[in-house]
């Protein structure tokens, strides 16, 4: 195959991924403003934490203090940590100055075969939350890193009912400081965007389905009418199987899928190291591909065309002369920069770090052959000590 046809098929890409993909690169999808609803229902949270004492005081006040004006409930599920997880909880409910808030902290059975840690601490929390707050409409589910904002808790209630959506979430501002998270937690974004475009997931047309497992406001009655976590109680990546589950009951049920700006929702997680994000993304992405050979072998054969082609064939012109190689190349690397601003927008960064995204693709497809690595060495699905 000449370079010119890979230089023009990776430009067919690109002009596809601009065109018709839902516009994922567009990075539109923002919590709204909404009327607010005539009476405001009753909302628990259920937060699972695992050894996550250095975030899960702050975020325990996050939800405490939220200015939602219905009844709010927090219920944190204590999995087996081996830090100070339950007594830094306990201390920001004692220090919280909203005394119509109720906070209860669970602790988690051992886990069963054939759960995930985190699945089986959210179907404890779910049970406890059902016993305090049986009145309440909806369940926030969110991570012992993630801090809300005052007023988001209240916005995602009033979007949910006002279009009656049966998941509203929001994908959390990452942490992007220093050099590795700033090249790789936008991309990181892009790349989740363009697995699941949100104007598609928001479609109730369409069957695709996804969500943010940061920050997921679900009906209750819609996780009732799935049987709860337990469906999914081995799925990895379990928000998108919960969006896809609960999407799946019937032709009009709607979701909702946003990106949240730093005063609504952003993750306490430190990116700031290689390491973390590469065990970030290395837990699930060969479950992401079924844990499929053939699968990863197109996944990274695409990932090699779509991101590394263009800047190899464009930068080598003096070794290769054709003319149409390097243009059809530079195109493709413009429409990839261009797609990418967004994104990068979002993050605060500067536009000519969009030249920097093939980079980053090479990083994800390094990242994505390890998480298959670990999964042939029997240590795939690593997390907070369990391996699955």
């Amino acid at each position: 195959m000449s370079l010119s046809l890979i230089a023009f098929i990776t430009l067919g890409a690109w002009i596809y991924l601009l065109f018709f993909r839902g516009g994922f690169w567009r990075a539109d999808q923002r919590l709204s403003d909404v009327p607010a609803p005539l009476r405001w229902p009753a909302v628990v949270a259920v937060i699972p934490a695992r050894d996550e004492a250095d975030s899960i005081g702050a975020v325990v006040s996050a939800h405490l203090a939220s200015d939602y004006p219905g009844t709010f409930s927090v219920v944190v599920a204590d999995d087996h940590s081996t830090d100070a997880t339950k007594e830094r909880a306990l201390q920001a409910g004692e220090k919280s100055v909203a005394p119509d808030r109720r906070l209860e902290i669970v602790d988690t059975p051992p886990l069963p075969e054939g759960w995930s840690g985190k699945l089986w601490a959210v179907h404890n929390g779910l049970q406890r939350a059902r016993e305090i707050a049986p009145e309440a409409a909806y369940v926030l589910l969110t991570d012992a890193d993630i801090v809300l904002g005052r007023d988001a808790l209240r916005r995602l209630v009033a979007k949910a009912g006002h279009q009656r959506l049966a998941i509203a979430s929001l994908m959390a501002r990452l942490d992007a400081r220093m050099q590795w998270a700033a090249l790789l937690i936008p991309a990181f974004v892009f790349f989740f965007q363009k697995l699941y475009p949100f104007p598609r997931a928001n479609d109730p047309t369409d069957n695709l389905a996804a969500a943010a497992g940061g920050c997921m406001l679900a009906r209750a009655d819609a996780l009732e009418a799935i049987g709860g976590v337990a469906s999914i109680r081995g799925d990895l990546i379990d928000d998108c199987a919960l969006a896809r589950r609960i999407k799946d009951i019937s032709p009009s049920t709607a979701i909702w899928l946003g990106l949240a700006d730093e005063d609504e929702a952003k993750s306490l997680r430190d990116n700031r190291s290689l390491a973390s994000v590469w065990n970030m993304v290395a837990r699930t992405a060969y479950a992401q591909l079924n844990r499929s050979p053939l699968l990863l072998a197109g996944t990274l054969l695409g990932m090699a065309l779509l991101y590394l082609a263009p800047p190899l064939i464009a930068l080598s012109f003096a070794v290769h002369g054709s003319v149409a190689a390097m243009f059809f190349a530079l195109c493709a690397w413009g429409f990839m920069a261009y797609a990418y601003w967004p994104t990068l927008k979002l993050y605060d960064r500067e536009p000519w770090e969009a030249a920097l995204l093939p980079i980053a693709g090479a990083l994800y497809a390094a990242m994505t052959f390890s998480s298959a690595w670990r999964h042939w060495r029997g240590r795939g699905g690593q997390w907070k000590g369990r391996s699955y």
